[in-house]
């Protein structure tokens, strides 16, 4: 007999880091940026990394990715330790948009979207072309770009042509580091609702770094606080607003933070 829903085991979380301290030498003294971190990111889960300045949330996007090795603890990524997983390559299961897309200026568009697929060398021209193509159109771009440069693209074009790029193993988690930075508030507002429909679409796990409040408020399920060397507090943006801890009442509730929410409050997200 089948085990009924009750007793089977619970579905595995897409990051799991326990106990993961993150030490940095400088000028012969040992930095510590993280000690004792815990974090979970639950399938499903638009998780946003805040903190201030110099408290490590890039650096824990670069553990998951497993391109900086922690000096203690353990970054758990898709059921793999991360470092077996960056060894190997995570492009097929990770995606990674960088702050300012870290497109490659002599690629064109095409060429920077399609470039993981090619470094498979096991794939045709052909089917590669059209995997491009469909992922610049799934992020808003017609295929009339594809043979332009970077440098003819705007600020909003070029984040879309890295999503694009991050997307074209169709990975199952996606990181996003500041994804509306340097955007003027028309086209930040155009980014996040074409990543909140992504998010549906695709059925795709985020975790994303941002200073931004309104693009928090407006794609968070849940936000992670990063102080005083660890995670202070994960929860919906709700819930985490109350913590009680100077930074988070600096930072949500400031002047912006009060504007933030209440947009929130007068068009509150559902996932």
């Amino acid at each position: 007999m089948a085990p009924s829903s009750t007793t089977q085991a619970a579905v595995p979380p897409v990051v799991d880091i326990r106990g993961l301290w993150s030490v940095f030498h400088s000028a012969g003294v040992d930095v510590v940026i993280h000690k004792d971190l815990d974090l979970t990111v639950q399938r499903g889960d638009v998780l946003s990394l805040v903190g201030g300045s110099g408290t490590g949330k890039t650096v824990l996007l670069r553990q998951i990715l497993g391109l900086q090795t922690p000096a203690r603890g353990s970054v758990t990524v898709l059921g793999k330790p991360a470092e077996v997983l960056g060894a190997k390559g995570a492009a097929s299961r990770v995606g990674m948009l960088f702050q300012h897309g870290a497109l490659f200026s002599a690629f064109t568009v095409l060429e920077n979207i399609a470039f993981a697929l090619r470094e498979l060398k096991c794939l045709p021209n052909d089917l590669i072309r059209d995997a491009a193509l469909l992922k610049l159109q799934m992020v808003g771009l017609d295929v009339k770009h594809a043979y332009k440069m970077p440098a003819e693209l705007s600020g909003g074009m070029i984040k879309r042509v890295a999503l694009a790029r991050a997307l074209i193993m169709d990975p199952p988690l996606l990181l996003l580091d500041e994804p509306t930075a340097g955007l003027d508030p028309d086209s930040s507002d155009e980014f996040c609702n074409l990543l909140r429909s992504l998010h549906h679409e695709l059925g795709l796990t985020v975790v994303m770094v941002t200073h931004d409040l309104d693009t928090l408020f407006e794609l968070s399920t849940r936000v992670a606080v990063v102080a005083d060397q660890k995670i202070i507090v994960c929860g919906p943006p709700k819930e985490v607003i109350t913590f009680p801890h100077p930074f988070i009442h600096d930072y949500f509730l400031g002047e912006r933070g009060q504007r933030a929410m209440e947009l929130l409050r007068e068009y509150p997200f559902t996932v």
